[in-house]
């Protein structure tokens, strides 16, 4: 009886060692706080000026597919993934080879099985091993970039477009100094960036007026918003820079983009 009991004890020892010692399954890299830009749509050539995106935020995604932007929550389980439908979309009508284009780019995005990071790319794949989309990582440095400003929010709980004609800028130094124009006059502070935060110093600028309709106004809710920002989100060539609480500050594109 003592011999079957060592026995069995010696057995269960084993066995718990072996269990110790067994490698844990595969599981895919993770993607939260990662930002990426479209380079490759398997089947398809890339519609001239558009540049889908695609961000990860914990169990989140967002982005855009060159015409409408999409955002919505992802899972990722060993080495599976899956996009849970439905996405929440903008209902913008692209039609042509843009509207296609974002159409595939949304099949590829919801049909895909896995995924692979390597050499700063990333590759969804589908359940058949098939490649369906390439992406490049998305830069978020600030620093030596140059942008115009689309949209100023007003201090209203409203976000509205910038005046037809008149230019509105934000130019990064490499030397931690923001400069540009307010729509009539110049203007520089000083910024702190570190990954997504991002804070502006007070802001000065000249003493210029000008008497355009509105300008002076929109002047004034730009160096407002500028003071409101706590965080930037870039995607592609879109900018977004926000208050701590979420709320958009200002939309920005950079400048050489259509």
């Amino acid at each position: 009886m003592r011999v079957r009991t060592r026995i069995g004890l010696l057995a269960a020892a084993v066995l718990a060692s072996a269990c110790g010692t067994m490698p844990a399954m595969d599981t895919l890299p993770s993607l939260d706080g990662t930002s990426w830009v479209l380079n490759d749509l398997t089947g398809r050539t890339l519609a001239a000026g558009t540049r889908p995106t695609l961000q990860f935020a914990g169990d989140r995604l967002a982005g855009s597919d060159g015409c409408n932007r999409f955002s919505g929550r992802y899972t990722v389980a060993l080495r599976a993934f899956k996009v849970v439908q439905p996405l929440a979309t903008t209902q913008m009508a692209c039609p042509g080879e843009i509207g296609e284009q974002a159409r595939a780019f949304i099949e590829a995005l919801t049909v895909a099985g896995s995924y692979r990071l390597a050499d700063g790319q990333l590759q969804l794949i589908a359940a058949s091993g098939t490649p369906l989309a390439t992406f490049v990582a998305q830069s978020t440095e600030l620093a030596a970039t140059s942008w115009r400003v689309q949209a100023i929010n007003n201090g209203r709980d409203a976000v509205a477009g910038s005046l037809a004609g008149v230019e509105v800028t934000v130019q990064f130094g490499d030397d931690g100094q923001a400069s540009g124009s307010a729509g009539c006059n110049r203007w520089n502070a000083s910024y702190t960036a570190r990954g997504s935060s991002l804070k502006f110093g007070p802001a000065a600028a000249t003493r210029k007026m000008c008497a355009e309709q509105g300008v002076m106004e929109q002047e004034r809710h730009f160096l407002d918003a500028l003071a409101t920002v706590a965080e930037s989100r870039a995607e592609g060539d879109r900018l977004e820079l926000r208050t701590a609480d979420g709320a958009m500050a200002l939309v920005l594109y950079r400048e050489g983009s259509d």
